[in-house]
């Protein structure tokens, strides 16, 4: 298991799903974690229930990101890991989809993530010993086999991962020794799957089945590749991609 003792986690997302099993996963392997979400009675309970810091945070909200990883920095005096995972889809094609939701969708998935990274970025920057940290932006499948009935997600998602390599190729070229990695998770069970299912019966197992190992994943088996990228077991890993989808996507459609 990889050693995170006296690293400092900030995951957003935290209440539920990939975001709770990664604050679960890392303050099991040794960090200090800070979790945020808008949902405060789930994500509090959680972070009580690990020993984390809470706080309320809508991740579109450019101007308070540099408050939320101060709040994080007093705490615990620095910032090593930032895991932006908050989220949200919205089940609309290109032809259904309205300009609020768009523009809803990208502020949350996109521009979210990129606020993020740079609070932390600038955080990290001041660490104490030096530059230093690794930045996990969570993507999706869909940011390589988008899906026609979500063209603000797949679009949000194939965003994030492309910026993601400009983030890590920028950390890198300035000198500093902040890396930045991209999971690309298939499907897995949480809660935006479990609500999509109750107007879409059938959902689960029909996106289960786009996977060889024919089931969905647990948010934890997701969090484990989190953890490994948080870590200093891989150095030279930055502007990469971890796929965590059962071989959904090393499988020719139809076979």
């Amino acid at each position: 298991m990889p050693d995170l003792s006296g690293k400092v986690a900030l995951v957003t997302g935290c209440a539920s799903g990939i975001g709770a099993a990664s604050v679960r996963r890392l303050a099991s392997d040794g960090a200090q974690v800070f979790g945020t979400d808008l949902d405060e009675a789930k994500g509090k309970a959680l972070c009580d229930d690990v020993g984390a810091r809470f706080a309320v945070q809508d991740v579109s909200d450019r101007a308070l990101w540099p408050r939320i990883v101060a709040q994080a920095v007093e705490a615990f005096g620095r910032l090593d890991i930032l895991v932006n995972n908050a989220g949200m889809v919205t089940g609309k094609s290109i032809g259904e989809v309205d300009d609020d939701t768009w523009d809803r969708v990208l502020a949350v998935n996109l521009t979210g993530t990129m606020a993020g990274c740079r609070a932390a970025i600038a955080a990290m920057i001041d660490n104490p010993g030096g530059a230093k940290g690794s930045i996990i932006n969570i993507a999706s499948t869909t940011a390589i086999a988008p899906l026609p009935t979500d063209v603000g997600y797949s679009a949000s998602k194939g965003a994030v991962r492309v910026m993601s390599k400009s983030i890590a190729t920028w950390c890198a070229k300035q000198g500093h020794d902040i890396r930045c990695n991209t999971v690309i998770p298939g499907a897995t069970e949480t809660g935006i799957l479990d609500a999509a299912e109750v107007d879409m019966p059938g959902l689960k197992a029909a996106v289960a089945a786009t996977s060889p190992m024919n089931r969905l994943a647990d948010p934890a088996e997701t969090a484990a590749a989190i953890a490994f990228l948080a870590s200093d077991e891989c150095p030279f890993m930055t502007g990469a991609e971890m796929l965590v989808d059962g071989g959904a996507l090393s499988i020719h459609p139809g076979f």
